[in-house]
């Protein structure tokens, strides 16, 4: 129920009376709007915030990664001489950007949880990106291996609010397939493990309780993260291509010595399965161009 202040009728505090939602149903539950343009538009944000700042208007790179840690910016600041983007006009954040393998690359830190990633992923593809991946923190639910290890995820639990917004009510927000596919197979030259699974997106971290987590675990949860179901709802809803992976770092602080990430905290690794990532659908990319030109010449 909403609640509605009624006109003050006398000197006390303003009485409320309830007012029924539409439906009888929670406002994530009840909007069926999904297709309907938003009034208020990442590019008309991005224009404004260029006009405030003094800058000048110009495209980000092809690819940008999602940090929510920030180890991965602080290495590649270190080790790749990354240099602030001159162009990326988010009120919030940063983006890095330097070369990698011949590629150019843009990673934005610190985006933690579904609506602020998604808030960044808004803006970036409206800057010029066309593939973001999110490389996010995340904490063991199966026991399949000691941290850290990444994992791709192929699918995420909605359990979270951002999701509700793009896509209608179902339990997961699904990857695209072809790019799960794609990354395993990169990956799979680099002699690491990487799993591939479900993973549960939270708008609660340190509500976390043993009957969920067992709940989780049971239905087959590889870890829990902040940022999946709502950067693939938005994936899904907006055409976009964009790839999650959970790096399990902790047992949810449950023991001794807990998040330690490996070296560099986990970055070198992480920004090298991006690299092999991003090889691959550059790949793919310049091959279906070529073969869409083919079929043009005929």
């Amino acid at each position: 129920m909403l609640l509605q202040p009624l006109p003050d009728t006398d000197e006390s505090a303003p009485t409320q009376r309830p007012v029924p939602l539409p439906t009888g149903l929670p406002p994530l539950i009840e909007r069926t709007d999904y297709r309907a343009p938003s009034v208020f538009r990442p590019e008309n944000m991005m224009r404004e915030a260029r006009r405030q700042k003094g800058l000048s208007a110009g495209p980000v790179p092809r690819v940008v990664l999602l940090d929510p840690d920030g180890d991965m910016v602080d290495y590649v600041r270190a080790h790749r001489s990354a240099t602030r983007s001159p162009y990326w006009a988010c009120y919030h954040t940063d983006m890095w950007v330097w070369e990698e393998a011949g590629l150019s690359f843009g990673i934005v830190g610190y985006a933690v949880g579904a609506s602020f990633s998604v808030l960044v992923a808004e803006q970036a593809f409206v800057c010029g990106c066309d593939l973001l991946i999110s490389i996010a923190s995340a904490g063991q639910i199966a026991d399949h291996a000691p941290p850290s290890y990444h994992i791709v995820i192929d699918r995420a639990l909605r359990d979270e609010g951002t999701s509700y917004h793009y896509l209608p009510p179902a339990p997961f927000a699904p990857a695209d397939p072809g790019l799960v596919r794609l990354a395993l197979g990169a990956f799979g030259t680099l002699g690491w493990p990487v799993l591939a699974g479900p993973t549960w997106t939270t708008d609660a971290p340190f509500r976390e309780t043993e009957g969920t987590i067992a709940r989780r675990k049971a239905e087959g949860m590889l870890a829990v993260e902040m940022e999946a179901a709502a950067l693939y709802a938005f994936a899904q809803a907006r055409m976009k291509d964009v790839l999650c992976l959970a790096h399990v770092t902790n047992q949810l602080g449950c023991v001794d010595g807990d998040f330690e990430k490996g070296d560099h905290n986990g970055a070198s690794r992480s920004i090298a399965l991006a690299a092999a990532f991003v090889a691959a659908w550059t790949a793919r990319r310049a091959a279906g161009a070529e073969a869409s030109a083919a079929i043009a010449r005929r």
